[in-house]
C-alpha cells in the first residue's frame, strides 16, 4: 500500500499492536487522515485519525477467521472500503490465549 516506514509502528508487549499511517482520505471525513490499526483480539481497523486526544473514528474492522491475515487481505480490504465497494464488518472479537498462539503460527510464514 505503499507505506513509508516512519508511518508505521507496532508493539509486542501485554498486547500485540500494529499502526500504519496511510496516504488516503475518506470521503466522508477529507483532509483527516487514514490509519490501519491491529491487535491481536480485534484484528485490523480502519479509521480516521483524530484531533491529538481524541480518540480514532472507526470506519470498520476486517472480519477475518485469523488474527493476522495475509497483506494482500488487508490492503483489498482498505481499498474496496474506501472505494465503497464493500461495507465495513463489525469489531470481530478473538479470545486472548488462543489469539496469541495463532497470532505466532500465522505470523511465522513471515519469519
Amino acid at each position: 500500500m505503499g507505506v513509508p516506514a516512519e508511518a508505521m509502528s507496532f508493539e509486542i508487549s501485554d498486547t500485540v499492536s500494529a499502526y500504519l499511517g496511510l496516504a488516503c482520505w475518506w470521503e466522508q471525513r477529507p483532509w483527516h487522515d487514514m490509519m490501519l490499526v491491529g491487535n491481536e483480539r480485534h484484528g485490523w481497523a480502519l479509521a480516521v485519525e483524530t484531533e491529538p486526544g481524541e480518540p480514532a473514528t472507526v470506519v470498520g474492522y476486517l472480519a477475518s477467521d485469523q488474527v493476522a491475515p495475509n497483506s494482500a487481505a488487508v490492503a483489498g480490504f482498505v481499498i474496496d472500503v474506501l472505494a465503497g465497494r464493500r461495507a465495513a464488518e463489525g469489531r470481530p472479537d478473538f479470545p486472548i490465549t488462543p489469539a496469541r498462539e495463532q497470532l505466532a503460527t500465522e505470523l511465522a510464514r513471515y519469519a
